[in-house]
Order: C-alpha cells, then structure tokens, then sequence
C-alpha cells in the first residue's frame, strides 16, 4: 500500500492591543482593526456584551452605538449590542452558543465580518467558541473587561463552555482576530474582580520571569490599594508574557501533554467545581498556587524561605489561601480534590503533567504526584489559615 503524507504549516497573527475608551468615536483602534487594511466596508459586526458591565456602566450600550454610527462609511452594527449574562454560569450549558449563532445566521455575518464581545473571560470563551465554530470559524474580536481577561485568559487561544460537570470540556483552540484591552474597563470592577487577575501574573512570573516577581512585590502595596498605573503595567507584562508562551513554546493547541501555564491549576479547576463556582477563577488558581508550593518544598524542590515568599505575596495581593471544600470527600471518603489530578491529565490525554518550582522563575515538570504529600500540604495550608485567623 502507498500513501500521501504532507506537512501543513498554519501561520496565526496575534495582536493585542492596549487603549482607553476604545468606543469613543475619536479613538479610530476599533475601526482600523475591523478594516484591516482591506478596501471592503462596510465591515459587518454583532456585538455581545455582559449584561452585568452594561449596568456598571449604563452609557456603553449607547456608546457603542454612536461610536458605529460615527464611522458608518466603514463599519455596519447589523443589530442593537446583544446583552448576556456573564460569568462561569454563561458557560454551564451550550444554549447561548447556539442563540449567538442563531444571531450570525440571521444577519448573515460571513467569515469576513466580525462577532465582538465585551466581557470578561467566561463570556469571551463561551462566544469565542460561537465564533468558532459558526461558519467553521469567523472573525472574533475580544473586548476584555476583567484584570484576569486582559492580563491571561483573553489574550488566550482557547475558547469553551463547561460540561459533564467538567470545565471546559467542550472547546476550541482557535486566536481571536483580535483583542483590545480597554483599562478603562478596570474601573468599573469591583475588588474581587479587580484582583482577581493579579494571580495569573504570579503564576506566569513564578514559573517564568524573577523579575516580574520581584516586580509584583515591589508595587505590592499600590496593586492592593488598586492604583492604576501599577494594575497597567501588571496587566501589560503578564499579556506580553503570555503572549509569547503561545508564539514560542511550539506547542500552542497543547498537542503535547504539558500545560506549564496551568501551574496551580490542576487543584484551582476542581476546587470551583466544588465550591460550585462560588470561588472566581483568580480565587481558585490562588489556592491551588499556594497547594503546589507547599507541595515543591515538601518534595525538596523549594526552599522554604522561597515559598514563604510567594504565599506571603499571595496573601499581601488579598487573596485567602484556604477553602473548606478542599477537605470534602466522596462516599469512599476520598479526598474529592485528588480526582482533579485526573482531569487534569485526561483533558490533555498522554500522561499526567504537574509544573512545579524549584526556584522563583524557574519551573519545570513532573509526571506523578505523592498523594500522600498533596495531603500533608493540604494539612500544612489548612494550619497557615487557622493560625492566620485566629
């Protein structure tokens, strides 16, 4: 027997860009993105935006609006800005999937014309996943909201909804044409949500950059307080650093079976899933950040100075490093968490793939984890919690 075997090479640009007010009609970024340089206006658009964002700020949807209308030569809003809800319950099943799709089917958007959302990361993945698949994939523009969107999850390749009582079972690995990072958006969020994202930038800086750690400590206290200039410059690099992983790793849509950008997050999924979803994402990843740590110096990876170091930070950023849904177990009275570990393989397929620390900036992989010392951590973190509130 023969075969035809070939090599297909894809190329993707990503680009992300940095404004404020990005619907102000004096601000052409939005419009010169959906142009691309191509003589072919009107350029069709539907917007989604997060029902929540619209009540924080009761202007936008009109704002978008005459921002269309100001450049109606090149751009066409086919329809009123679609509002839907945000957050992880928007992800929970596939229905606003299929009513966004409902809406490019009705107006007749083409893989040329564009499905923009503005939201946070829950809602850019369920419409990012919309985009797509509708058409086998059109042109989607994310509008992060959120200091956790624009800093990871939206400068992110990944699109999905939950499912199976999994998250992200159902998904795509697919750029956006393009994102825009609004900071004006930032300040309408509450602390949760405002912090919520100065994990990531932990996470990426411990695994990759010391001195973006050493970074984030420095400006500790003003990122506490929320001072914009040191949220811009959090948010900047760990985009940028993110960025890169996806552009340089070689392994972009996770064919392999590591995901170094996951580091805390094998605990952080099931945990929300425990808490049902009462933890934010951010929240989540912290504790399993924090887990992982504790995890390196009991196996003799980290020193114990080092990982003092990053839960203090963690700590010092805002974020509690406990929740009693760590301790819940099934009718075997196993430990529910330790299922996660599996997840977390099985959703890469291969073998198990953990990153962990040996040094701030450091990171590297292991294909096991000592379910005995998971657990003595789990006891360790749940002392830290007692001690630090009582």
């Amino acid at each position: 027997m023969s075969r035809i075997e070939k090599q297909i090479t894809v190329h993707f640009r990503h680009q992300i860009h940095f404004t404020e007010n990005v619907f102000d009609s004096k601000n052409n970024l939005l419009r010169d993105v959906l142009l691309n340089g191509e003589n072919r206006p009107p350029r069709k658009a539907i917007l989604i935006v997060d029902e929540g964002l619209s009540r924080a700020m009761p202007t936008l949807v009109g704002n978008i609006q005459s921002y269309f209308a100001s450049h109606a030569r090149d751009l066409l809003l086919v329809c009123p800005p679609i509002l839907l809800e945000g957050g992880e319950k928007c992800k929970n099943a596939y229905f606003h999937v299929s009513e966004i799709q409902s809406q490019i089917d009705r107006y007749h958007i083409d893989r040329h014309s564009y499905l923009i959302c503005v939201g946070g990361g829950a809602l850019l993945d369920m419409v990012g996943l919309a985009a797509a698949t509708a058409h086998r994939g059109i042109r989607h523009v994310r509008i992060p909201t959120t200091t956790l969107s624009q800093d990871d999850s939206g400068v992110g390749v990944k699109n999905g909804i939950n499912a199976f009582g999994k998250k992200n079972f159902t998904g795509t690995f697919v750029p956006p044409f393009a994102v825009i990072n609004d900071f004006q958006f930032i300040t309408t969020l509450g602390p949760r949500d405002k912090r919520g994202g100065y994990v990531e930038a932990v996470k990426v800086a411990c695994i990759r950059d010391r001195q973006f750690f050493e970074n984030i400590e420095r400006d500790a206290n003003a990122l506490r307080d929320f001072e914009p200039a040191a949220m811009k410059r959090l948010i900047y690099r760990c985009a940028e650093l993110h960025a890169n992983h996806i552009a340089t790793s070689g392994d972009p849509f996770e064919f392999g079976s590591a995901r170094p950008l996951d580091f805390g997050h094998w605990a952080a999924h099931k945990l929300e899933q425990l808490t049902e979803y009462r933890l934010r994402h951010g929240e989540a990843v912290a504790i399993g950040i924090a887990l992982d740590v504790i995890y390196s110096r009991l196996m003799g990876y980290l020193k114990p100075e080092t990982t003092d170091r990053i839960l203090a930070l963690l700590e010092h950023l805002g974020f509690s490093l406990w929740s009693n849904e760590l301790l819940a177990r099934n009718s075997e009275n196993k430990l529910v968490l330790l299922e996660g570990l599996e997840e977390f393989r099985e959703h890469l397929g291969g073998q198990l793939t953990i990153t962990l620390l040996k040094d701030i900036g450091v990171g590297f992989e292991v294909h096991e984890m000592d379910l005995s010392k998971v657990q003595t951590a789990l006891v360790e973190l749940e002392e830290r919690n007692r001690t630090k509130n009582s």
